[in-house]
């Protein structure tokens, strides 16, 4: 049994089991801060009846017009609790604020290409490949040692408001641009 609540400032002193995946990128401070002041309600934890951390999810809401959608910005599961449903049930959460309380079309996240079993996650929750982003990792700054120029998915799901799926295609994989190319 574990508890889905809001993500705290406090949660950071206390997310290290999280973060030391090799898959999970590690942000400062006031990025984390940044989020929890703007959009509380699309950062989220799932904690253990002993209070431990299992789990993080941290969103935004950004775009315009047609574009505006929820984004996953980070989602990681200490490796002990991996397999127990736990990030299906913080992407439900993100995936219902951002389609009840902001009123998005879709909800996308980018995941490297090489994380097949995140990959695979996603597509079961529904989420397709958009476009492959070159270099998308390296480019922004984000890489972690010899992955430094890997490629993501921009990854996305259709919301209620997208009833006719425009913001989703079906050749995703085709699709290839530069990580200059995305905002």
């Amino acid at each position: 049994m574990s508890i889905l609540r809001s993500f705290k400032a406090c949660d950071m002193f206390t997310f290290n089991n999280v973060n030391l995946d090799v898959w999970t990128e590690t942000y400062s401070p006031g990025f984390y801060l940044g989020y929890l002041s703007r959009w509380p309600d699309l950062c989220s934890v799932q904690e253990s009846p002993t209070g431990t951390m299992m789990g993080y999810v941290i969103g935004k809401a950004e775009g315009q017009g047609s574009e505006w959608h929820g984004h996953v910005t980070a989602i990681s599961v200490a490796p002990e609790y991996r397999r127990l449903s736990l990030a299906r049930k913080m992407m439900g959460l993100l995936e219902f604020v951002s389609d009840q309380n902001y009123r998005g079309f879709f909800v996308d996240l980018y995941v490297r290409c090489t994380n097949q079993v995140a990959i695979e996650l996603y597509e079961g929750l529904g989420y397709s490949v958009y476009r492959r982003v070159r270099e998308y990792y390296g480019s922004l700054g984000l890489g972690k040692g010899s992955k430094d120029e890997e490629d993501a998915f921009d990854m996305r799901k259709p919301l209620s408001r997208d009833p006719g799926r425009r913001s989703v295609r079906s050749n995703g994989r085709d699709i290839h641009v530069s990580a200059h190319d995305v905002s």
